[in-house]
């Protein structure tokens, strides 16, 4: 089956929506608690609702945790070490509320049977409800990204303003704002769910798309955010097994994110994707996604995020870009730009054309498009340019592209290409 996904050959680098810095590295126990913390939030939200102080509780019982485990050894059960002390840090902090004294005995005793399992939902659950409940409606983009990261993700607040480039005190604030505006939030899964996963997905997908590629810096990827951003919509997964725009997303991140270790050279710099070693792609990362595609596409109509897993799996399962079936490729973007005519897709169906039909049709295409696409279309132009055998022209534009993106490891490429036109 040839049936695949999002972004383009030559140019699939250059077309991805584009990402923040990387975090430092992850201790295993980090790593651990990390996991723990949607599920530990979570049930402190589902039971007492105070999402601002209950996130503050979890944090101080990290704290806790950070300051004890490495020399008393992490306990048997640390989801339930974890609630039992965030819950006691939560009665505390309602403690000097006196109009909310009444509820104390009760928030103890509740903290004590979750901290045992008693009483509970399951733990994929609370990670669901989380995620719906960040990404409210009523919260802009950037802030129902920022708090699924500092939710459900594990973050810091530092960590997410590294990974934005902004000051941590501006992300603080963003942060703030955001939890402000669920509070009183009824928590669980919404009744009208099926219409918030659009914001779900979506929110999870920039995640991702910031993690694979990097707007800025000196680094073309941040691993540790796609990484965080594969996890969660596995989670989701798990728990919307049959939803078709759930295991595309999914299929959609793991095929994308099986060329990892082949998109840099030794020295960081970008290999575009018909130049990159195939056999350092990640074959069971492929294998997953084409499965989940499959099954996806077996089930009714195909939505955005299965079509272009769908263009995915079709460049990953050419043994060589030579052997791409871009005549599969631009029907899926054919379809694509019918459900989603934004200016990425009509881009990425602009180079489709081009491979198929030849560089002018392609430059045709380009110079109908519109919509901010910043460097991006001139690097595309210069791409099909060069392909034209437009030397000079294809030299102004890589040059014009190298100059407005602000990601290093882009800007050598694109100077690179620039440079090797010269006569």
């Amino acid at each position: 089956m040839n049936r695949t996904t999002g972004t383009t050959s030559t140019t699939e680098d250059l077309l991805r929506l584009h990402a923040p810095a990387r975090r430092p590295a992850t201790t295993p126990q980090r790593r651990a608690t990390r996991d723990l913390i949607p599920e530990v939030l979570g049930a402190l939200v589902r039971r007492y609702g105070h999402f601002d102080a209950a996130e503050d509780a979890v944090q101080e019982a990290l704290l806790a945790a950070a300051a004890q485990w490495p020399a008393a050894g992490v306990p048997d059960n640390p989801r339930g070490w974890l609630i039992r002390v965030a819950s006691r840090r939560l009665v505390d902090a309602l403690r000097a509320d006196d109009a909310r004294r009444a509820r104390e005995e009760k928030a103890a005793a509740l903290g004590e049977r979750l901290a045992s399992g008693a009483d509970r939902a399951p733990r994929e659950d609370d990670t669901l409800a989380l995620l719906f409940l960040c990404c409210h409606p009523d919260l802009p983009q950037p802030a129902q990204i920022a708090l699924t990261l500092r939710a459900v993700g594990g973050l810091t607040t530092a960590e997410i303003a590294r990974a934005y480039l902004v000051p941590e005190a501006t992300m603080a604030q963003r942060i703030s704002r955001a939890k402000q505006k669920v509070r009183g939030v009824s928590f669980g899964q919404p009744d009208n769910w099926e219409a918030r996963l659009p914001a779900v997905l979506q929110t999870l997908y920039l995640i991702f798309n910031e993690g694979y590629t990097a707007t800025s810096g000196p680094a073309l990827q941040r691993r540790d955010l796609a990484g965080e951003a594969v996890r969660l919509t596995r989670a989701v997964h798990r728990l919307l097994p049959d939803t078709g725009e759930v295991t595309g997303l999914l299929a959609l991140m793991l095929l994308t994110d099986a060329r990892r270790e082949a998109r840099t050279g030794p020295d960081g710099d970008l290999v575009p994707l018909d130049e990159q070693d195939r056999d350092r792609w990640d074959k069971a990362a492929i294998e997953e996604g084409v499965a989940l595609i499959t099954a996806a596409l077996a089930h009714g109509p195909a939505g955005p995020y299965q079509l272009r897993a769908a263009i995915a799996a079709v460049h990953d399962e050419a043994p060589s870009a030579e052997a791409t079936d871009w005549r599969e490729i631009l029907g899926l973007y054919d379809i694509l730009v019918r459900l989603v005519p934004g200016p990425v897709e009509r881009l990425n169906r602009a180079v489709a054309v081009a491979m198929v039909h030849g560089p002018a049709a392609g430059l045709a295409e380009l110079d109908a498009l519109e919509g901010d696409l910043g460097h991006r279309r001139d690097a595309v132009r210069g791409h099909l340019l060069e392909r034209a055998g437009s030397h000079d022209e294809a030299r102004a534009a890589y040059e014009a592209a190298a100059a407005q993106t602000l990601s290093l490891p882009e800007q050598r490429y694109l100077r690179r290409r620039a440079a090797r036109l010269r006569p």
